[in-house]
């Protein structure tokens, strides 16, 4: 079970704080990191459309070779 502290509150009214820029100065307090924006051109997926095809036939090839005769009647 989660430890959760029932009483917690926030003010929406409350402006967040500015971007760290210099962490030393403000080590007591600080505030959110700046944003990484990095571009996701290269996706898994198209690695995974030609490596789900490969393994599915490789499967399919041993399990043809070694398995189509061992059935137990």
């Amino acid at each position: 079970m989660e430890n959760t502290e029932a009483n917690h509150t926030e003010d929406p009214n409350k402006t967040a704080p500015p971007v760290e820029t210099n962490y030393e100065a403000h080590k007591a307090n600080p505030g959110p990191a700046p944003t990484v924006n990095e571009p996701d051109n290269k996706g898994a997926g198209q690695a995974m459309k030609w490596i789900i095809p490969v393994v599915v036939v490789v499967l399919l090839i041993i399990y043809f070779f070694f398995f189509r005769n061992n059935v137990s009647n």
